[in-house]
């Protein structure tokens, strides 16, 4: 039947919580909720806040706003570029932004002082404070633990100090924005006087342009004066690599014609030459080698050059010729053997001699010729041998020259870009053009900037609600108490019996004569009879909620022993138990109530104050228990009261033992039902000692006052109570703030459908 009953409770919470699980967002019922719970202190927290606002306003010193524009003006920053690299300025965004550094720097603000003579000045050296502003004031000197011990007198401030004080007052006043994208900055000063705004608005303008004119200055003096160092720096330098390159010469004879050395060119001849040497050898060669042939192989009519310009070689060949021709004639017509044929014959060998001899002549000077030319030509390639020498080397030393040349050079080019920069420097420092100008100059407002009313009380209003969110978050956050029947499920896992709603006592006791008859029970508040007066109430529903629950889960059990218990005392578990008792009584079954609290017996309290004897004397001096039971008469409840008349320290002994044993068996063979008023479980371990004679539990917890933690620690350190429990009740239920937690659609949101069936009257 237990596991039976845990399973119906498991698979209720499964069903139940089958919406959930659809995927949502935000719980905007979680939060109107907490909206429904905490706007009074929202509420209250901005009507503070605004109340604070509105002395604000009325308190506050009236300011006034005069404000004057200033524009980059890219025109005469162009101008500028055009003049000079040195100093200009570039009119991107960070730029703009450098510039409104500089209007907030302390030197445009101590410019501004200076100028206006406001260290002096006693209207702008003296504010009078708000309200607030003193009350903060007073605050802040009172946490001030070095104010306790008494200061000292103060220092008459020096005329440095106070100028830097008038300083810091300019900067805490002013402010400089952009407008827009534009390359306008709005420059503006707030003052409790109009006039004084206008001024201080446009002595910044002013001391702002100066102050650019003046760094423009300085940046060309300094350039000037670095250049002018520099220079000759550079001069010398370029003197020094020059003479360098000009003594490397000397030393190694790098002797240049125009750009090319000496010994490059003096080479270059050498070779020419040298080639036409050798193709006047093979030249002369050549003709050596053909006369040679000429005269080796005797061929009279081969002929060569120089032959045919020498006279006598041509005569010699004309007479040959005409010896020929008459020689031919004659012996064609006299016969070769003729004596004139002979005679020419001898003659005409005569002429061949002496032509050969006139070859012989030439050969000889062509061999004089090609000695000459291959003596010209091992010459000239001696000297070119020894100029080619001479080159390399000279290359060699060429590298050194060439970086000694390129050096000179780089400090030649230098000298001269620096002197042309210090002449655009020189002049720079005479041109008084800036890139800024005003174009708004700043005007006495005509009415006060500040406060601000809607925006102040906005603003108030906005820190109230501020405030009042985190104060209800926070109650919210530490609102960690069991409020509704699904907290209970959802964290204990228990079944939810329903709620007991808080029950003011009326002051007095109850008024009944026949309680004061001996052996009946005394009801000293009607809070003990609450349920017996109002038995249509939500109370006794919970109540009954509860019987229905324990016979449910014990229904074979002829007599059902149900123990009542809590986390912490003071949850109402005796009045719980004293209703609960005579809610069973009234209906028809015979039940007893056992105040089991040895340590606070609450329902001997209640009922039965007057009791001289109870449950110890039945369990120590085995008293009867017939005599020591009380009763009451409108429903016949039997009680067994607890009277400590000293500390019990060994209570948990006595409800385990064997005489609490026999006693339960005894009065379980004549009642229906037995009520034990048990010990709360956080404090004593009594309810543990007697778990296994009981079986099931009430477990009572305080609404809005228990929390959730204490009561899962408690139900886990005790299994065998959470085991045996039937269910919980949230006792002393506030109605009034329980429709505060109700969820949508949960069984307490139709409070008011179902609230028809319960009347408090009886």
């Amino acid at each position: 039947m237990q596991l039976h009953n845990r399973d119906f409770q498991r698979n209720w919470r499964v069903d139940d919580t089958d919406d959930d699980k659809s995927p949502r967002g935000i719980d905007f019922e979680a939060i109107f909720a907490i909206v429904r719970r905490q706007w009074l202190v929202v509420a209250v927290c901005i009507a503070v806040a605004l109340a604070l606002g509105v002395v604000n306003i009325i308190t506050a010193v009236p300011l006034y706003t005069a404000s004057t524009k200033i524009l980059i003006d890219r025109g005469n920053s162009e101008v500028v570029q055009q003049l000079s690299t040195i100093g200009g300025v570039t009119d991107d965004e960070p730029t703009v932004l450098s510039q409104v550094e500089l209007l907030m720097s302390d030197t445009v603000a101590l410019t501004v002082v200076d100028k206006l003579d406001l260290s002096n000045d006693p209207t702008f050296m003296t504010a009078r404070p708000s309200l607030i502003q003193t009350i903060m004031g007073t605050v802040r000197s009172l946490v001030t633990v070095t104010g306790w011990l008494g200061s000292k007198p103060a220092d008459i401030p020096t005329s440095e100090e106070k100028r830097r004080a008038a300083a810091d007052a300019v900067l805490a006043n002013m402010s400089v924005m952009r407008v827009d994208r534009t390359y306008v900055l709005e420059v503006s000063y707030r003052s409790p006087s109009a006039d004084m705004a206008a001024r201080v608005a446009n002595a910044i303008g002013d001391s702002y342009l100066v102050d650019k004119l003046n760094s423009k200055y300085d940046a060309t003096r300094r350039a000037s004066d670095w250049l002018q160092d520099r220079i000759a720096e550079l001069r010398q330098k370029a003197l020094d690599s020059d003479l360098a390159v000009q003594k490397f010469r000397g030393e190694h004879g790098l002797v240049a014609a125009g750009s090319v050395l000496m010994s490059d060119q003096q080479l270059s001849e050498l070779n020419s030459a040298l080639i036409v040497a050798q193709s006047d050898t093979s030249k002369a060669q050549a003709r050596l080698e053909r006369i040679e042939n000429i005269i080796a192989s005797g061929q009279s009519d081969a002929m060569v050059t120089d032959l045919l310009d020498n006279p006598v070689a041509n005569e010699l060949r004309q007479k040959y010729l005409a010896a020929s021709k008459r020689e031919t004639e004659i012996s064609d017509r006299l016969g070769s053997s003729h004596i004139q044929a002979a005679r020419l014959r001898s003659e005409m060998a005569e002429y061949q001699r002496q032509m050969f001899a006139e070859l012989n002549r030439i050969a000889e000077s062509y061999k004089s010729d090609l000695d000459v030319a291959i003596a010209r030509e091992k010459n000239l390639t001696q000297s070119v041998s020894q100029a080619t020498g001479v080159s390399a080397t000279a290359n060699l030393t060429q590298v050194q020259l060439r970086e000694l040349e390129r050096e000179a050079e780089t400090y030649k080019n230098l000298y001269q870009t620096f002197l042309q920069r210090y002449q655009e420097a020189i002049q720079q420092q005479s041109f008084p053009v800036t890139e800024a100008r005003i174009i708004t100059n700043a005007v006495p407002p005509a009415g006060p900037s500040h406060p601000k009313k809607p925006l102040t009380l906005a603003l108030f209003f906005l820190l109230g609600a501020a405030a009042g969110a985190s104060v209800g978050g926070w109650r919210e956050y530490r609102d960690r108490f069991f409020r509704t029947g699904k907290q209970v499920q959802d964290y204990l896992g228990l079944e939810f019996l329903g709620m007991t709603p808080l029950v003011v006592n009326a002051a007095g006791r109850a008024k009944s004569d026949v309680q004061q008859k001996p052996g009946l029970i005394q009801k000293t508040s009607p809070l003990v009879t609450y349920v017996v007066e109002h038995p249509l109430s939500p109370f006794a529903e919970t109540l009954r909620s509860a019987k229905i629950a324990a016979d449910l889960r014990f229904s074979d059990k002829p007599c059902k022993v149900i123990g009542v218990v809590s986390s912490l005392p003071a949850e109402g578990k005796s009045a719980i138990s004293i209703n609960f008792a005579e809610l069973l009584a009234r209906q028809g079954s015979k039940t007893l109530l056992i105040d089991a609290d040895l340590r606070n017996p609450g329902t001997t309290r209640a009922i039965a104050r007057h009791a001289d004897a109870g449950l110890l004397e039945a369990l120590l001096d085995g008293q009867d228990l017939d005599r020591l039971l009380l009763s009451d008469d409108a429903t016949g409840l039997s009680v067994l009261p607890a009277v400590v008349r000293q500390r019990t320290p060994h209570s948990s002994e006595l409800l385990a033992s064997s005489g609490m044993r026999g006693l339960l068996k005894k009065v379980s063979e004549q009642y229906d039902y037995i009520v034990v008023d048990l010990p709360p479980l956080g404090p004593v371990v009594d309810a543990r000692a007697i778990a296994d004679r009981v079986d099931g539990f009430i477990f009572v917890a305080e609404w809005g006052a228990t929390a959730r933690r204490v009561a899962i620690e408690v139900l886990n350190a005790n299994p065998q109570v959470r085991d045996k429990c039937i269910g919980v009740i949230l006792n002393k239920v506030d109605q009034d703030r329980l429709k505060l937690y109700h969820d949508y659609g949960s069984n307490d949101y139709y409070y008011s459908r179902y609230s028809r069936y319960y009347h408090e009257s009886s």
